[in-house]
């Protein structure tokens, strides 16, 4: 009886050993062979807006270099936020990734509870465009320049009408910024994308709007940009001033960016790494950028990990020194 429990267990060992090795082979076989099967992108934002067409943009490239499928995934909501965290969430083997830009991770964090830190919940993996964000006004409008905006809402406490796409991005809180900066009281009027924010622009609804889809609009002499959040000029709006040249403290980069969840494999970060600077020296997504008013600028993970995380730090602070309100 011991004689065959002995054999029992010896057989039932070798069997373990053999099923340890089976799997380190098929784990073996399989790395390096990413992607072995179709991906998805998820988009925080409505179909039609510029963070839609970019990212469309770069699964089509994306397909023939990867030699995968590449389905794009909008899941608006949340000022971002929900799409964002949906990416934040996903199982980190490279098939779920995302389009973020600086308002869902750098701006919306510092005001209300979002699904993920930004900080620590993702994987950075390539910047491909900065972006201007002007404060519009229509183009018959009264307003001039961001002084007599200003100037206005001085004179007529809290009747200056105004939004952004998105609430809490980093279009909403730069002006907010401004506006405590100035000693100004407006009223903001929520809505959830650009073309909600120009439809209501356009009919009267508001007076002002900031945003980075502005390109057709512009062009059309529908609307008029008096100013850009950020800190430098950009080449299309090189006559307009920027908030950091009027003084204010607060000018965040808009950039937008591909990610991932946090613990992504080496060779997932580097198959990116490749293919976002293939795509981003091609003449096809140039022209891309160029239609939609975007400035091709590539950073790889690490510099775009850095530069995101020192985003996130400069903004906190910045809200923190000037009391904004939330």
């Amino acid at each position: 009886m011991f004689e065959i429990q002995m054999k029992f267990i010896r057989t039932v060992f070798h069997a373990l050993i053999i099923l340890t090795v089976v799997l380190a082979l098929v784990e073996v076989a399989t790395a390096g062979n990413y992607p072995s099967k179709p991906i998805t992108i998820v988009v925080p934002y409505a179909p039609g807006g510029g963070g839609d067409a970019f990212t469309r943009a770069i699964a089509l490239q994306a397909q023939e270099i990867l030699g995968a499928k590449i389905f794009v995934e909008n899941r608006m909501g949340g000022g971002a936020t929900i799409g964002v965290g949906t990416v934040a969430r996903a199982r980190a083997d490279g098939y779920t990734l995302g389009f973020v830009s600086s308002s869902p991770v750098v701006a919306a964090p510092n005001f209300f509870n979002v699904p993920y830190d930004p900080a620590k919940d993702l994987t950075y993996l390539s910047r491909f465009i900065i972006s201007a964000a002007p404060v519009l006004v229509r183009g018959d409008s009264k307003f001039q320049s961001f002084r007599d905006l200003i100037v206005y809402a001085k004179a007529n406490p809290g009747k200056l009408l105004w939004s952004t796409a998105g609430i809490n991005g980093a279009p909403h809180i730069a002006t907010e910024a401004a506006f405590t900066q100035e000693g100004i009281k407006s009223a903001f009027l929520p809505m959830q994308g650009s073309t909600e924010v120009l439809a209501a622009l356009l009919g009267g609804t508001i007076a002002m709007g900031v945003m980075s889809d502005y390109a057709g609009p512009l062009a059309a002499g529908d609307v008029r940009a008096l100013a850009d959040i950020g800190s430098e000029r950009v080449p299309d709006l090189a006559e307009i001033p920027t908030y950091r040249e009027m003084g204010y403290a607060l000018t965040p980069t808009i950039f937008f960016g591909l990610a991932g969840p946090a613990g992504l494999p080496a060779e997932v970060i580097s198959t990116w790494d490749h293919t976002m600077r293939t795509i981003t020296a091609s003449a096809a997504f140039i022209e891309v950028a160029k239609r939609l008013n975007g400035n091709v600028a590539y950073l790889d993970h690490k510099a775009f990990q850095a530069m995101v995380l020192d985003e996130i730090g400069t903004m906190r602070e910045t809200l923190q020194s000037l009391e904004v309100p939330k």
